[in-house]
Parts: C-alpha cells; sequence; structure tokens
C-alpha cells in the first residue's frame, strides 16, 4: 500500500465529547467519524484493525470446530415473544414495524434466531455437538451513547452459540471456547483476565467474562494475587469480616443528630468510627396480583460498605425484580423521612434483610426512625429481631479476606471485551428446540452462547497501549506493520529507489507495510505515524543513505537504530518480533 493510493485523516484535536483516550485517539488518528450518538463511519484505517480482529477470531473459531453463518441484523418480535424477552430486555431493545404494521428488532443479541435455526435444522443426537457463530451488526439503543466505541449503540460482535445432547457435552464446549478465548486475547497482543461472571439478561448457570487490564474499564475485577481467584465485582463473594458476634456492652440510647443524614456525618458528630454504623437501604416490590400492597424490604449494610444490586436481585423475594422506595413510601413504613430511618421500631412491618458483617455487629449505630435522632448502642436479639434473612449484599472492597481463604483480596479495573455463557436449556426450553435421542425419545438441546465484542476490541487495545504520541498498536492488531517513510521522496533518486525496493521486499516476505510517498515534512510524516501507531517505522534519507544505512525505530522506543541499508529487510524483520 502506498500512502499517496490510501486516504490518513489525522486530526490536531480530538473532538469536545471525547471523554477516554480510545475515542480521542481513534478519531484523531482518522480511524472513526461519527455519524450520530454512539454510531460511527469505520474510515479505511480502523477498518483495517477491525479485519485483524475478525481474522484472528475466524481463525481460532474454525479452529475449535465452530462453524460460520450469518444471521439477519433484523429480527422477527415472534422468536423474541417466544422467549419472554419482548418484555423483558427492555428500553435497549429497538423495536421496529415493517410496512405491514409487523414487529420486528434490530438484534442486540441472537438466541432466539440461532435456537429456531437449531430447532428447524438440528433432528437427531448423531448431528450433535454443533456450534455455530457469526460476526455481526448489533444494535443496542443505549440511553446515553458514551466513549466512543466503547459503548456505543451500533457495534460489531462475534457471537458463538453451542448446541449439545447433555450437560457434560455442553461443558466439553464451553471449556473449548474458553480456551480458544485465552488464544485469541493472547494472540491479540492483550493483557487480560478471565473472571467469573453474573450472567445478566442473556441468563444460564455458569458465565466468564474476559476483561481487558486498562484503568478507564468501567468494570471492577476482584482478584486474589496468591491464586487463581477472580471474578467481577458484581459477583464476587463478600465474606463476614466479623468472625463473631460479641454480648452487648452498651444500653441503646437515642441521640440527637441534627441534620446529619449521612453515615459519615453521624460517626463525625458522635466521634464513632464508621465501620460502627449500619447503614439502611429500602426497595420496594410490586405486587404480584392487582389491589395488593407494595412490599417494603429493608437492607442494611456497614456504613463503609456499598449495596450490590446484583446481588440483591438473587435474593428470594427480590429476584422477580425491585425498585428503590419512593420517599413517600419510606415516610409511611418508617414514620421518618430517608436519613434517620432503621430497622428498630418500624412504623408498618418490613422484610429486614442484613448483610453478612451486620449480622455480627453489636453496639451498632443506627437511624432512629424519628427526624435528627440516631440509636447508639443497638444490639441484635436485645433490642430488635434476629434479621429474618443474613445474605452477602456488598460489593468486595480492596483488602478483603479471599473466598479461597489464602491472601486478601485486590481489585483493578478492566474492560469487557468477551463474556463466555453456559445457557443450559433456557432457550431450547422456551422454543421448544428438541432432538431425538439414541432411544428416539426427545430431548432439549443443551445450550452455550459466546460473545467478543469486536468493535470494542479496538477502543479496549487503545486504552491498554497508548503514549502521549498516540496508540501504540501490537502488531497482530496494527492497521500496518511497518511504514517505511523516505525523507525528500520529491527531491531524492537514490531515496525513491532505496525506499522502494524495501518496500517491495517486505511485501514479498508477507509484511503488511505503507510506503509513505506524500513527500511531506519529516516532522508532519513522523508524528502522523506515531498517532496511528504503527509497530515498525523505517527511515530513508538522503543524509544516511550517504554512510550506506537507514533508520529503524519501534513504536516503544524512543530513538531510531542505524543499520545498513543493504540489511533493511533482515533488520525490519527482527524489530517486528519484538514488537509481538
Amino acid at each position: 500500500m502506498r500512502a499517496s493510493q490510501f486516504h490518513i485523516g489525522t486530526l490536531k484535536e480530538a473532538p469536545s465529547d471525547a471523554e477516554i483516550v480510545s475515542h480521542q485517539l481513534m478519531t484523531r488518528a482518522g480511524m472513526i467519524r461519527k455519524l450520530a450518538g454512539g454510531i460511527y463511519t469505520y474510515m479505511p484505517l480502523g477498518l483495517r484493525v477491525i479485519r485483524k480482529i475478525e481474522g484472528i477470531i475466524r481463525e481460532e473459531m474454525d479452529r475449535a470446530g465452530a462453524l460460520e453463518l450469518l444471521m439477519p441484523v433484523v429480527q422477527p418480535a415472534e422468536l423474541w415473544m417466544e422467549s419472554g424477552r419482548w418484555e423483558q430486555y427492555g428500553p435497549e431493545l429497538l423495536r421496529i414495524k415493517d410496512r405491514h404494521g409487523r414487529d420486528f428488532v434490530l438484534q442486540p443479541t441472537s438466541e432466539e434466531v440461532i435456537t429456531d435455526i437449531a430447532r428447524n435444522e438440528i433432528h437427531s443426537w448423531r448431528q450433535l455437538p454443533k456450534n455455530f457463530y457469526h460476526i455481526q451488526t448489533k444494535f443496542r439503543d443505549e440511553r446515553r451513547p458514551r466513549f466512543g466505541v466503547m459503548r456505543g449503540r451500533e457495534f460489531t460482535m462475534k457471537d458463538a452459540y453451542s448446541f449439545d445432547r447433555d450437560e457434560a457435552g455442553a461443558q466439553k464446549s464451553y471449556d473449548a471456547m474458553y480456551e480458544a478465548y485465552v488464544r485469541i486475547f493472547t494472540r491479540m497482543g492483550l493483557t487480560f483476565r478471565a473472571v467469573a461472571a453474573d450472567t445478566g439478561s442473556i441468563g444460564g448457570s455458569r458465565s466468564h467474562e474476559f476483561q481487558v487490564i486498562a484503568d478507564t474499564g468501567e468494570d471492577l475485577i476482584v482478584y486474589n494475587p496468591a491464586t487463581q481467584y477472580a471474578a467481577n465485582i458484581e459477583l464476587a463473594e463478600a465474606p463476614c469480616l466479623i468472625a463473631q458476634r460479641a454480648a452487648p456492652s452498651q444500653p441503646m440510647q437515642k441521640v440527637p443528630t441534627p441534620g446529619r443524614t449521612k453515615c459519615e456525618a453521624v460517626a463525625e458528630l458522635l466521634g464513632l468510627p464508621l465501620t460502627s454504623h449500619v447503614k439502611s437501604v429500602v426497595l420496594a416490590v410490586e405486587p404480584e396480583e392487582a389491589g395488593q400492597p407494595v412490599q417494603i424490604w429493608l437492607l442494611l449494610l456497614r456504613a463503609d460498605h456499598e449495596l450490590n444490586e446484583i446481588k440483591a436481585g438473587k435474593i428470594p423475594g427480590l429476584d422477580r425484580g425491585y425498585r428503590f422506595a419512593t420517599d413517600a413510601e419510606i415516610v409511611e413504613h418508617f414514620g421518618c423521612v430517608p436519613g434517620f430511618i432503621g430497622p428498630v421500631g418500624t412504623a408498618k412491618p418490613v422484610k429486614i434483610v442484613a448483610d453478612r458483617t451486620v449480622a455480627n455487629m453489636h453496639d451498632f449505630v443506627t437511624g432512629a426512625n424519628e427526624a435528627d435522632h440516631h440509636y447508639t448502642g443497638v444490639n441484635w436479639g436485645r433490642d430488635l429481631p434476629e434479621p429474618e434473612l443474613v445474605a452477602d449484599l456488598r460489593n468486595v472492597v480492596e483488602g478483603d479476606p479471599a473466598p479461597d481463604g489464602t491472601g486478601t483480596l485486590s481489585i483493578q479495573r478492566g474492560i469487557e471485551v468477551g463474556h463466555v455463557f453456559f445457557l443450559g436449556t433456557k432457550y431450547s426450553a422456551a422454543l421448544k428446540a428438541t432432538y431425538l435421542d439414541e432411544t428416539g425419545k426427545p430431548a432439549l438441546m443443551q445450550m452455550g452462547c459466546y460473545g467478543i465484542g469486536v468493535t470494542r476490541l479496538v477502543g479496549a487495545a487503545i486504552e491498554q497501549h497508548h503514549d502521549a504520541r498516540g496508540i501504540i498498536w501490537p502488531r497482530a492488531l496494527a492497521p500496518f506493520e511497518v511504514v517505511v517513510c523516505p525523507v525528500g521522496w520529491g527531491k531524492s533518486e537514490a531515496v525513491r529507489e532505496t525506499a522502494t525496493r524495501l518496500y517491495k521486499e517486505l511485501k514479498q516476505a508477507g509484511v503488511d507495510v505503507i510506503l509513505d510517498d506524500r513527500d511531506e515534512r519529516p516532522g508532519v510524516m513522523f508524528a502522523d505515524w506515531e498517532l496511528i501507531g504503527v509497530p515498525v517505522r523505517v527511515t530513508v534519507g538522503d543524509r544516511g543513505l550517504k554512510d550506506g544505512v537507514i533508520e529503524i525505530q519501534g513504536r516503544r522506543e524512543d530513538a531510531a537504530s542505524k543499520v545498513p541499508a543493504a540489511d533493511g529487510l533482515s533488520a525490519v524483520l527482527a524489530k517486528l518480533g519484538q514488537a509481538n
């Protein structure tokens, strides 16, 4: 490729709405152009990176025995109604009508369609196992698209779906995809961690996220540096921090706390540690039958801990859906405005759930259900009944004991780029996807689901690999592996001949190389390619050629190395080997 025949559209400044590095650099490097909120055109440079990502994915999926197909972007609503997700999925599902008034969706995912294919195409146990995958456009109507390609509305994903005769076979398929994902992200030159995760709206009973480690990541990863334990914070188990509840040592007393609605302010006023305070979170569950009252739940956490909403949503009774209670509901059930509520003496009965640590606290501080007042010296069994339920309600914090009993937990940020799920029969049961087993009886297919965010990977790689000058691509993902930069292209025949010869030699050797024949000034040319992030730059100039040398510089290096012009090919290939 010659730069004069390519499109290089670098910018000096990033748009004002570009909040994170990848969005800024992708725009400045000319990889994307915004069309609408969360919707981007991928320019030639950006598309080259996407194609590199897709190539690695296809090779490893094929190696793992998966079969590629292509499912439509537009899906009929009837399938989503069969699975029950037409109503469950939420406003992210973009619903549309055709000219006949029939309902369709722009696919955010393809479980329904692939299950429909399986139930129509797979009839016998002899046809199993099967794993189908596609790389396709998706659309999720994000309320606030942001961070460029990291949280856009239109994006590209690889979806794979396995179908097996039984759970043992499905677990083997899951493990095969897990290993394929490890190979994929390793080949891409990314630092990543596989973590146990919540199954979310996809469903299923086993799940792992693949997280690219980056400070700008939206996800928090909990891990034990001493073992293999790792989990998304949504799933990470938070232990009880108090081994055994101590006996009461103080009387319960009501104390004035004027205007102190936050636990931190109350702790400061009373001169007590925040860890001796209990905070209240009030949730509401809508009745299953019309005319029944709303059910109010009181969740209790130590004041220095935060509620994990995913964990709360798995508590029996809250697992059918909850919301945060309104101020009016709080006043009705506690007789007091928010900020001073607690479990002692509620105006109406509420269901009380205590976090594991709270259940072992003694002499604690909590709201008194009276404006501008709190109780001190509160104890279970003496001042209020034992909690109806004790559960893990909170987010893990740095330094918590590891669930496996060895060491303490650390937390780092990550960007989710892949997710594998064991679905079981969640979709095959809903859509009646059965096969005939060895005895001739119908049985439900066991399913797995495996996704990779193709376009998100572009942003994630940049978040992990950049500096003040621009992007630093791992070789496997770079739009070009090598750029040959002739200084004085239009003035020197020797420069043109040497640069062109090296360019052709590299192409013949299978290197993805571009020759910058734009005849730009060296400063402009170098700045463009440092911004774009090509792993290796070769500079050919008259001054060096007089000494019989050219200059080679890796993108991560601060200075160029001079090598004999005659050894240019071997020197570049050696440098590329260091850029993996």
